[in-house]
């Protein structure tokens, strides 16, 4: 890989990342490209996400959006976790409303079949191209590229759509233990293979999207999903890039989570920042405002932020 531009490597983001010292705390914002954005809204149309993304112009040209409009710290691609397997062939389409829709979700050994090798170039060449046109018009503004974690592209697969309860899911990872790992050690090599070719086009940062991984208590967290995540954090070490790994509902995992290797660990709002620095000592933390909090008064959002800050340690 590419060593980072001297402007890139010394951005808010990237140094905060590594645990270095910023003159103040870098921000962006999840999902900051999307419908909130009346430029976004003009230019998807009513399209398929999927569609959108398929565009590289297009695909650019969402993720720009909030970076002109805010002057975030960071852009993030405009893409969705389901792409890979969407685009080896598994039948994934996102519907709008609902989310990702399989047509016909996991449920056997026999299924694996349907879970070939991901080969970026060949497969999605338009997410390589879309980093590549949104890293040309960012200047020294660092594109975090992402993936989804095996366990919720997983969910995703077994449940057939987004699920509250995770029921087929667990009573696969309980009731099959070794299909489910294989599973997993599919999912991680597709995760990795994403990843990397998203690095290798330009991305400066690399997120791990586990958004269900707070559905699971600490030790089934521990045996039966963190091997798989540490596999796919492992694997983009030798980048240099910095390793982002975060999850939603994630407070009692939090301190596994760090033993996954990323440099830095996503923290929502349900718990406080200073406790959560406290289990994860040598990570750098992120997140933590609750984004129902930006819907209150103006007074209200700023105490909150602060707060968030305060116990950052600053």
């Amino acid at each position: 890989m590419a060593a980072l531009r001297p402007d890139l490597a010394d951005s808010a983001l990237l140094r905060a990342a590594r645990g270095l010292p910023v003159e103040r705390v870098p921000v962006w914002f999840m999902r900051q490209a999307g419908r909130s954005l009346p430029e976004y809204r003009a230019l998807r149309g009513e399209g398929s996400i999927l569609d959108a993304i398929h565009d590289p112009e297009l695909a650019a040209e969402l993720t720009l959006q909030p970076v002109r409009r805010y002057g975030v710290d960071a852009a993030i691609l405009f893409s969705d976790i389901v792409v890979p397997v969407a685009a080896i062939g598994f039948g994934v389409d996102v519907t709008p409303g609902v989310g990702p829709v399989v047509s016909r979700p996991f449920r056997s050994a026999a299924d694996l079949e349907r879970l070939r090798p991901f080969e970026p170039a060949v497969d999605a060449p338009y997410v390589a191209e879309s980093v590549r046109h949104a890293v040309g018009e960012l200047g020294s503004t660092p594109l975090i590229g992402f993936s989804g974690a095996p366990f919720t592209v997983a969910s995703y697969l077994i449940e057939g759509r987004p699920s509250r309860t995770f029921g087929l899911t667990k009573a696969l990872m309980h009731g099959e233990p070794q299909l489910w790992h294989q599973l997993l050690d599919r999912l991680a090599d597709i995760a990795i293979a994403s990843l990397l070719a998203q690095v290798d086009a330009g991305a400066s940062a690399i997120q791990l999207f586990d958004s269900w991984a707070g559905s699971l208590p600490p030790d089934v967290y521990r045996d039966l999903v963190l091997p798989a995540s540490t596999k796919v954090l492992s694997a983009l070490e030798s980048t240099g890039v910095p390793r982002i790994h975060f999850g939603v509902g994630t407070g009692e995992l939090l301190a596994l989570m760090g033993e996954a290797g990323a440099e830095v660990v996503g923290v929502d709002w349900r718990v406080p920042l200073d406790l959560a620095r406290q289990r994860l000592p040598g990570r750098a933390v992120q997140g933590n405002l609750d984004p129902a909090v930006c819907l209150a008064p103006w007074e209200v959002v700023a105490e909150r932020t602060r707060d968030v800050l305060r116990r950052n340690g600053g």
